[in-house]
């Protein structure tokens, strides 16, 4: 696995030691090589840290990892109940947003959208857990919003709940082929991206 593009950090330094150069360095490390490929070494020579020092912050890379993706999803939680709120009652109006806040934060944090979807089958028990409830809580931002809209006949797909999912799916898809410099921006692919979701619920493509 390839780191694909300078993105935007997504683990900032909020005054805990080396935590923020830890994860960071995981997560570009995760990036490269894969959960399996990639060692703590590797991550304490990327954070400019000690091996000893890792170890008092994350005792394993399964651990590390829970905690990239657990950031992870809370940053894009975020954004997309941010413009789901944002874009009022009207459910095209929020599940084009919601879409583009998806697609944003796939463009800004690429590297960490990737990690997300190849690589949380490492995970196990409870870590594995927690995670899969995070990111199920994005989904169901979706789910409730094209069920709102099935229901009041805005959304004419009989398959309400198949297609959020596939919506979901088809922008964390992104990751895997998006390329920075290339003829799509990151405005374009939201919009783009956009309109196959509403085309996917039979839904009005307006403006």
């Amino acid at each position: 696995m390839n780191k694909r593009s300078p993105e935007t950090t997504l683990i900032r330094d909020s005054g805990r030691g080396n935590e923020a150069a830890i994860l960071n360095a995981a997560l570009q490390a995760y990036g490269e090589k894969g959960f399996n490929g990639a060692s703590m070494r590797d991550v304490a020579r990327g954070a400019n840290t000690s091996l000893s020092n890792l170890y008092n912050y994350f005792p394993s890379k399964s651990h590390l990892l829970a905690e990239l993706l657990r950031r992870a999803n809370s940053e894009l939680l975020a954004r997309t109940t941010a413009a789901i709120e944002a874009a009022g009652d009207d459910p095209v109006a929020k599940l084009r947003d919601a879409v583009k806040a998806y697609v944003g934060f796939v463009v800004d944090h690429q590297t960490a959208a990737l990690v997300a979807i190849s690589e949380v089958r490492y995970l196990t028990g409870e870590e594995r857990s927690r995670v899969v409830d995070a990111r199920d809580r994005t989904q169901s931002l979706f789910e409730q919003i094209v069920a709102d809209g099935a229901r009041t006949g805005v959304f004419a797909t009989p398959y309400p709940k198949d297609a959020a999912r596939s919506i979901v799916s088809l922008c964390s898809a992104i990751s895997t082929w998006y390329r920075p410099g290339g003829r799509l921006s990151k405005k374009t692919l939201g919009e783009q991206h956009a309109r196959y979701a509403l085309a996917l619920l039979e839904a009005p493509l307006t403006p």
